[in-house]
């Protein structure tokens, strides 16, 4: 990067589902008859498995009858299916019964009063293919695939493809993995649909459509994305910018603006002409990674900055810097430029950076913007606290201006009280309720000359849902019965990184009142490893994690992090977050010298059962969302599948041209691992943050490395 800076950016295989295997007894005979089957307990219409019975105490004799047990258990042919009396072969009926779990039952042939028992429930076959919906480009390459559910079902497919107008492209099904398709799109703009549908006639059409939209290109026409990127020069200094880029009607890059943090203050650049996004010419990942490059001047100064990036199938963009003049990662969405200044908004925010002596300084804090014209406005009840080396501060009332840049449309200027300004662009993200997805976020950096009062600093500012009764602890977790669960994401100094899943209990109203917060997590502070299985531990009574509002403005103190499983445990650390919605807010670490800055993002509750690896199948983007000095950034175009038979494999490519190959899996809390062979042999975490309840598919998670000994980033991948 040039000095100058750049763009700078229990398996529990439904486990809910688990069969349940019961022994009984033989009237004080001591015998016991205990089944095992397949696991889950579900199967799908027509399957055939056969049961096992054991029968103890040993040399007792193993002849069991087989039978079912149930009130719909009846007909001819029986409801429940069939099943053979001696051997506990088994073949469920062609539809589920009403209701669709019964007993499948072994009774000893030596004690027929003994008998054990095994849960089975039969359902039907669904399938789904990722993406579900996804813009293309003309002429490029797209990998889908198909996921059959329950998992014990064949992830067997029949693909097809329909278009209004000839030619619609070709679709090829993977020859080594029924469950993938390659789509290559035609040279012409239109609609396609491409269709997997089951090869077992279960007597239900268990079929998907994903809608494609082939586009002249991935870049929406005549378009605004705001982007941010932060990381280091050629002389390890860090750099930070924020900006907008515009397409034309016919998708090129057309224009734009970058403002790039420097040591002497902040610097406007114009995008020029000439830029672009090509994608790569890697087949099965064309439409998902390419080449992003701006071309800069200013003045009589021009550079050029070039990227690796992936997009999702929703067109947002990560990207990592490779022109070989610094490294770094950032990420470009489409603008919603026009939900900002509609009336008083508040902005929780979360920055990071160094002070005047290059050491770690981050800030957490609450502003409201209120527009006094469409060029600006004012700055009222803001708050904020900061932590620079492990020295914490907190400013109680801040006020301020912004205006809109006169030169660079986009570009925004803010000055505080505190005697700081900011720049910041408008990215993506809506107005929405409570804990939405995608809330309106902008991208900001600090503006002034780095000094002992003005640390150079960047991050988001995310648009604050207002509360009814205000921010208490009832109002972060409104379904105080069943806990609110969330992912929080942590970086601080020297390659300490973490991933938390926490549930919050909505407990205590009002100021003062501890709620509580229970949960697990991974860190990895520069290769070395804790991970804890539950935090608190069985010996921490009270609990030493709990959260409570300070007010009700959206301010909240969490205990967070620690060693409960230390002798003696290691007291969690307490972090300040300010709210931008139910669940949801910026981290900042308020006693180390990590000064471990973050976000806590909303886990969706299932509207049933729990996460399973079947919901993780699809191809997904994935970038660097934090990283040091020491860590290399990257990009991977990841494709998660599952053949069946309780496997799920990872393949894909990292940085344009690595091949990642590896195995994943997920538990119900919607955390997981996943284990690489290639580029290198590692072990890495993952977390999943929102999930699609309507085609049970996760949509995005942050993963993390736990090889010991190997520090990591943290890399964020969406569908």
């Amino acid at each position: 990067m040039k000095n100058l800076g750049l763009l700078a950016m229990g398996l529990l295989i439904l486990a809910l589902a688990g069969g349940c295997a019961k022994g009984g007894n033989g009237e004080g005979s001591g015998i016991v008859v205990t089944i095992s089957g397949n696991s889950p307990s579900h199967v799908y219409p027509g399957q055939t498995t056969t049961y096992t019975a054991t029968v103890t105490p040993a040399g007792t004799n193993q002849a069991v009858i087989w039978s079912l047990m149930g009130s719909q258990c009846t007909g001819t042919p029986n409801a429940c299916g069939t099943l053979d009396s001696s051997t506990g072969a088994y073949v469920a009926p062609a539809a589920p019964p009403s209701p669709a779990t019964f007993e499948i039952v072994a009774t000893s042939v030596a004690d027929n009063t003994a008998f054990g028992t095994y849960d089975v429930s039969v359902q039907l076959i669904s399938v789904v293919v990722t993406p579900t919906a996804v813009t293309m480009g003309e002429n490029l390459v797209q990998q889908f695939t198909a996921t059959a559910t329950p998992d014990a079902a064949p992830q067997t497919f029949t693909w097809s493809l329909t278009c209004g107008a000839a030619p619609c492209g070709q679709l090829t099904p993977g020859a080594n993995n029924a469950g993938t398709a390659v789509y290559t799109a035609p040279a012409s703009s239109q609609t396609v649909s491409v269709s997997a549908t089951s090869t077992v006639n279960d007597g239900n059409l268990a079929s998907f459509t994903s809608k494609v939209t082939v586009a002249t290109s991935r870049l929406s026409p005549s378009s605004t994305y705001g982007f941010q990127f932060s990381g280091y020069d050629t002389s390890n200094n860090p750099v930070a910018a924020v900006g907008t880029i515009t397409t034309s009607a016919t998708s090129t890059i057309a224009s734009g603006v970058e403002e790039v943090l420097t040591a002497s203050g902040a610097q406007a650049w114009t995008v020029d002409a000439g830029s672009s996004y090509v994608p790569s010419s890697n087949n099965d990942s064309s439409n998902n990674l390419g080449t992003l490059t701006l071309n800069l001047s200013s003045g009589t100064t021009t550079i050029t900055n070039t990227y690796t990036a992936v997009l999702t199938s929703s067109g947002n963009i990560q990207m990592i810097e490779s022109d070989g003049e610094g490294t770094g990662y950032g990420a470009m969405q489409k603008s919603t430029a026009g939900q900002f200044g509609n009336g008083s908004q508040s902005f929780a925010f979360g920055f990071s950076g160094v002070d005047s002596s290059l050491q770690r300084a981050g800030y957490a804090g609450l502003l409201t913007m209120i527009p006094t014209s469409n060029s600006g406005g004012n700055i009222s009840s803001g708050m904020l606290d900061a932590n620079d080396n492990g020295t914490a501060s907190k400013v109680s009332t801040i006020t301020g201006t912004y205006q809109q840049d006169t030169t660079f449309p986009g570009l925004w200027h803010m000055t505080l009280s505190t005697g700081q300004d900011f720049d910041f662009v408008v990215g993506g993200g809506t107005l929405q309720a409570k804990t939405g997805s995608s809330p309106l976020t902008l991208y900001a950096i600090s503006s002034d000359a780095l000094d002992s009062t003005h640390p150079a600093i960047s991050g988001s500012m995310t648009y604050q849902v207002p509360m009814p009764s205000g921010y208490t602890n009832a109002a972060f977790c409104p379904s105080a019965n069943s806990g609110c669960t969330s992912i929080s994401v942590l970086t601080g100094a020297n390659a300490n990184v973490a991933l938390i899943n926490g549930t919050t209990d909505g407990t205590s109203s009002g100021t003062g009142g501890s709620g509580g917060f229970t949960g697990n997590f991974d860190q990895n502070n520069n290769g070395t490893i804790l991970s804890v299985s539950a935090f608190p531990s069985a010996a921490q009574t009270p609990s030493p994690y709990t959260y409570v509002a300070s007010g009700t403005s959206g301010r909240y103190v969490f205990q967070m992090m620690g060693n409960p499983n230390a002798t003696p445990a290691t007291l969690p650390i307490p972090f300040v977050l300010y709210a931008s919605g139910a669940n949801r807010g910026y981290l900042l670490d308020q006693a180390s010298t990590a000064v471990m800055t973050g976000a806590m993002n909303p886990q969706p509750t299932k509207a049933s059962g729990a996460y399973a690896p079947a919901e993780l199948p699809g191809t997904y983007a994935a970038g660097t969302a934090s990283s040091s000095s020491g860590v290399a950034p990257s990009v991977e175009n990841l494709l998660l599948t599952s053949p069946g038979g309780g496997v799920f494999n990872v393949t894909g490519t990292e940085n344009q041209d690595e091949t990642v190959t590896g195995t994943y899996s997920i538990q119900f809390t919607g955390t997981g691992a996943i284990t690489l062979t290639a580029p290198t042999a590692s072990t890495n975490v993952i977390y999943a943050i929102d999930f699609d309840s309507t085609n049970s598919v996760i949509l995005d998670f942050f993963m993390m490395g736990t090889t010991s000994g190997t520090p990591s980033a943290l890399l964020f991948a969406q569908q």
